[in-house]
């Protein structure tokens, strides 16, 4: 039969019959015709994937795909915490403790760091005010309020935040922000290879990036450990002990309450977010001056290698960038 071909050639990966471009006029992410052929870009077969790409200087975005589904964060919830933080606290002036905890949290996505700043700044009262503050429409608190990485997001909310950082923020914050994002190191301090997947294999320099996993355990198998070559910074974990509801574990998605108190379903309103399956996401900036925004959120089966999600990941990126290069350039559009 004429399609047995086909059908084989396509076997390993699900190819993309449609783009999706009904996007929020709010992310200013506009419902835009298909320009770039949709069966260039592939989703690997039993990956669930979102991105959306987005041409500051022209205001195109259509190479996207599921752009208002919601994932959980993971790491990339750390530019809300340090947006929040930014908000009540001059970025030239900071507290050098502070600083040193911002840095290592957006640079080597520190997860003690964060927990402590989420705790500091009022753990899910950051999500929600930075909810308000950008208007993001598919962002949502954590059910379970120590867990910063369970914070619903999505590629369309993630293009909106990089949009305040690079368009709307302060010059200050901006800088702030960008400079440690363009930082980003090649080890995290959980001594995964952030710099294995996604923009940084994908994309030529210059980039920035906020990269984000869920799943993968609290360190990597042994062997495959990449060793920070920066220094720790001090995290006062008495000061989150103090605010919690009893004892804590901090883990790589937050902080764990264990009392009994704390121990209850999640409530009706939860955002419907998969927590079970392994996330990894790349987040960032490509091309001078910050150029285009990239956002690319995944989830893969449960039990899927760090080596393999990290090259599925990479090999979307790459050809998601293929297909935003075939884009005819309209400027103005949006």
């Amino acid at each position: 039969m004429g399609s047995a071909r086909s059908t084989q050639r396509t076997a390993p990966l699900t190819r993309l019959a449609t783009a999706v471009f009904a996007v929020a006029a709010l992310t200013g992410i506009a419902a835009q015709p298909a320009a770039a052929d949709p069966a260039s870009i592939a989703v690997p077969a039993g990956a669930e994937a979102s991105f959306v790409v987005f041409d500051r200087t022209t205001g195109d975005s259509r190479v996207q795909l599921n752009a208002h589904k919601q994932y959980r964060s993971a790491s990339v919830v750390k530019l809300l915490i340090a947006l929040d933080y930014l908000d009540s606290h001059d970025p030239r002036s900071i507290p050098a403790d502070d600083a040193a905890r911002l840095q290592a949290m957006l640079r080597s996505s520190d997860d003690d760091a964060a927990s402590y700043l989420w705790v500091q700044s009022g753990w899910e009262k950051i999500v929600e005010r930075m909810v308000a503050k950008l208007e993001l429409t598919d962002t949502a608190p954590p059910a379970d309020r120590g867990m910063w990485g369970y914070t619903a997001i999505s590629a369309a909310d993630v293009v909106t935040i990089y949009r305040h950082i690079l368009e709307t923020a302060s010059p200050a914050v901006r800088q702030f922000m960008m400079s440690n994002l363009h930082a980003s190191t090649k080890c995290a301090q959980d001594g995964f290879d952030q710099s294995s997947f996604g923009i940084p294999r994908a994309l030529v320099r210059p980039w920035s990036v906020k990269q984000g996993w869920s799943g993968f355990g609290a360190a990597p198998e042994p062997g495959k450990e990449c060793v920070p070559g920066n220094a720790k910074p001090h995290i006062p974990r008495e000061l989150i002990r103090a605010a919690a509801d009893g004892p804590i574990v901090l883990g790589p998605d937050g902080i764990r309450e264990t009392a009994p108190s704390r121990q209850r379903s999640a409530p009706a309103d939860a955002p419907p977010i998969d927590l079970t399956k392994r996330a990894m996401h790349t987040t960032g900036t490509a091309g001078v001056d910050d150029a285009k925004i990239v956002v690319v959120l995944t989830l893969e089966p449960k039990g899927t290698p760090w080596d393999v999600s990290a090259q599925r990941i990479t090999s979307l990126t790459k050809a998601i960038d293929r297909a935003n290069s075939d884009v005819p350039t309209q400027s103005g559009a949006g």
